[in-house]
């Protein structure tokens, strides 16, 4: 029986994923910081999930549990690094600097992090990485900035660990969902739920769950498949500046 590693898997994608694998048969070890959401989560997945309470930034945290997970759960198959945000809609010189700090040090140094601390079972596995990357990594937008550029750098960063792990048997792939809805745009707009609910109006967007079922697709591929970039958009949205059309 595999195992996926889901960080962030207290909310959205995470947790959809989460949901995702233990349906399909898989273990899972979902982390989070919001510990009455992962004791939620493994009431309902049951013993195929394990809960792994830290912060993806505080790496002694994370360390100290992962080194004390159970045997079954620490051979890790599937890395999905989900763990994510962004934070701010504002033009740069408006833009608070903790903000862009904090989404530097949560989408790129600490899935860097988790990352090259399992790769040694990975390779040993010969499992796959699943990173969460965003559109945002291709196409600009108006208070896009920091934000985009570390969903650049997942993307970039993706395709060149496909690079070095070639021989390995360690697929990568980068997802780069558009216009999903979940609790991202409530944390973007500093908990302003009706903000978030105004961006989604009528647009018709993807849930986790879809991103979820296309993030377990990659990790049940043919181990000789790799698949390098899935980018995924509603209908509604397009490349073109964003555009939406409403209902």
């Amino acid at each position: 029986m595999p195992t996926a590693l889901v960080t962030g898997a207290t909310a959205g994608i995470g947790a959809a994923c989460a949901r995702e694998f233990v349906g399909a048969g898989w273990r899972v070890v979902g982390t989070g910081r919001r510990e009455e959401r992962l004791t939620e989560l493994a009431e309902e997945l049951g013993d195929l999930f394990c809960p792994a309470l830290f912060d993806v930034r505080d790496e002694a945290a994370r360390d100290a549990v992962l080194a004390a997970l159970p045997g079954e759960f620490a051979q890790v198959d599937c890395l999905v690094n989900n763990a994510g945000l962004a934070l701010g809609t504002a033009p740069a010189w408006e833009s608070d600097l903790a903000d862009w700090k904090t989404m530097i040090d949560t989408n790129v140094t600490a899935l860097v992090s988790i990352t090259h601390r399992l790769l040694p079972t990975l390779i040993e596995r010969k499992g796959s990485i699943i990173n969460l990357s965003s559109v945002a990594a291709s196409y600009p937008y108006k208070g896009g900035n920091v934000y985009g550029g570390t969903k650049a750098f997942v993307r970039q960063f993706s395709l060149c660990l496909r690079s070095d792990l070639a021989g390995t048997g360690v697929r990568v792939t980068s997802i780069e969902p558009g216009m999903v809805e979940t609790e991202f745009s409530i944390v973007r707009n500093a908990g302003d739920k009706d903000m978030a609910d105004k961006l989604y109006a009528g647009a018709n967007p993807m849930t986790g769950e879809d991103i979820a079922e296309t993030i377990l697709w990659v990790a049940t591929q043919p181990p000789y498949l790799n698949i390098n970039t899935i980018e995924l958009m509603p209908v509604t949205q397009s490349f073109a500046g964003f555009h939406v059309i409403r209902d």
